[in-house]
């Protein structure tokens, strides 16, 4: 991806394999779950490339539009570049970047990938992406978690909490989990873009199944991203990620 290159993010390299004492000192659902996304045996991710497909809305009243994206998320530097493209109408093409890179969040549309349309910044984005990068690696890559800049609290046997701190922000999420130790649901604090201008809300991707065909390391089934707002949920991109797209430890070139 030319979004990747352009961002100037720095290669890893192979680490040691994860192994049942990397886990000891966690909560016991922490380690459920790491167990059930076969983390153990593995050597630590430090970047994973995939692709998407489903559908998206830019408002609560708006139509679906068909959408695919291209993402990659980093640990060597906490990274993440994901590229959406859908067509409004079913015509006019318009081509969503949202970023997080050395610290900074930004989201920047543009109609037929040329006219700029909107581009956010600034401290709500920078929470708002790096909140996102956490949820990625949840849901794809929990090895990227297994470092100093992530703190793991126990909730109960079905939830935990993590935090994970970046530059000079840090952001917290609550994952529930089913009786395998899946991933069911993810509840944080988001920014929203509405026509009325930033709104934080209670942001949550719930996952309805997990396709474990691909053992050890199952991929999440159909999801979406929902914002609990005022006036009732809206949820606002759905679909998932394309078996055989995934790729991990992938240079950023």
């Amino acid at each position: 991806m030319a979004d990747v290159a352009a961002a100037g993010l720095r290669s890893g390299r192979p680490e040691g394999v994860v192994t049942d004492a990397d886990l000891a000192g966690l909560p016991d659902a922490v380690q459920r779950y790491m167990r059930f996304m076969g983390v153990v045996g593995r050597p630590r991710d430090w970047s994973f490339l995939a692709r998407f497909v489903g559908r998206f809305r830019m408002r609560p009243d708006a139509d679906w539009a068909t959408a695919e994206a291209w993402q990659y998320n980093s640990a060597v530097e906490i990274a993440r570049v994901f590229v959406l493209r859908i067509r409004l109408a079913h015509l006019v093409p318009v081509v969503g970047r949202d970023t997080y890179v050395h610290g900074r969040g930004r989201m920047l549309v543009k109609l037929m990938n040329l006219v700029p349309v909107a581009d956010g910044k600034g401290e709500e984005f920078d929470h708002s992406e790096l909140i996102t990068y956490l949820n990625d690696a949840i849901l794809l890559a929990p090895s990227m978690l297994l470092g100093p800049a992530a703190s793991w609290t126990a909730v109960d046997d079905r939830a935990f909490d993590v935090t994970l701190a970046d530059a000079a922000q840090s952001v917290t999420a609550r994952v529930f989990l089913d009786e395998r130790g899946a991933p069911v649901d993810f509840h944080a604090d988001r920014y929203a873009t509405l026509p009325s201008g930033l709104t934080l809300a209670r942001w949550r991707t719930p996952v309805t199944t997990w396709d474990t065909a691909p053992s050890p390391r199952p991929l999440p089934g159909p999801a979406m991203a929902i914002y609990d707002l005022p006036d009732g949920p809206f949820p606002y991109i759905e679909g998932r990620f394309v078996p055989g797209t995934v790729a991990y430890n992938v240079a950023p070139g």
